[in-house]
């Protein structure tokens, strides 16, 4: 077996006042976060940087989702220097994983319109592994699941911080490792209630299964 390296990007906005030939790209960079998971599936190492914006700014949405103020990447490394820190982290026996290829596309566009050059980047990318579409097999669905979906359906205790790039990762992980685990994924039973009675109720949605939740919860009580 293989290990994998599970990772999650931040990005800022790219105003269109800025975007030139040279950027023409809508989002950039801000936050590099990755879990590495050993040949057993475990959690072994972790990465974590902030990447300093050429060409976007962090405004009030983005500082409210995820955390991150201009001041926390007004000294933070370049795209080039946090991709050459993140690949050298990276073991030779690895491959990378993440929730949709959207992550994958980003770094593309960036190396791309920055002349930032690699190696074992080329290699990494063409073995880039799509943890939302692995998800979306498993539960037989062409449906696009946000991750927070995922991690209730599959029934998975994740790490709360949401649009953290290290917190992200490393709830991916936990996902991506109970798919490789399980040749069925086990499903919570709440959601699975849930979505078979969607037919008779109108539809599903998450608080369908926030609901069940608290039912239960009250009955216990």
């Amino acid at each position: 077996m293989c290990r994998y390296a599970v990772v999650d990007l931040e990005m800022c906005r790219v105003p269109d006042s800025v975007r030139t030939k040279k950027y023409c790209w809508a989002n950039e960079t801000i936050q590099i976060g990755a879990v590495l998971l050993d040949e057993v599936l475990e959690v072994q190492d972790r990465f974590v940087t902030y990447v300093f914006p050429q060409f976007g700014y962090i405004d009030t949405y983005i500082n409210n989702l995820t955390g991150i103020s201009r001041n926390d990447v007004s000294k933070a490394p370049t795209m080039k220097e946090a991709l050459n820190a993140f690949v050298s982290w990276l073991p030779d026996d690895v491959r990378v994983v993440s929730w949709s290829d959207n992550d994958k596309l980003q770094i593309l566009h960036e190396t791309e319109a920055k002349n930032i050059c690699i190696d074992k980047l080329k290699d990494i990318l063409n073995g880039w592994i799509d943890c939302q579409k692995i998800f979306g097999e498993k539960m037989h669905s062409l449906k696009c699941y946000k991750l927070s979906e995922a991690l209730i359906a599959a029934d998975i205790l994740y790490e709360e911080g949401a649009h953290d790039g290290l917190v992200d990762a490393y709830n991916t992980a936990l996902l991506f490792a109970k798919m490789e685990r399980e040749e069925e994924l086990i499903l919570n039973p709440y959601y699975q209630s849930a979505v078979s009675e969607k037919a008779s109720d109108g539809g599903f949605t998450i608080g369908s299964l926030f609901v069940g939740l608290e039912l239960q919860n009250l009955v216990v009580a």
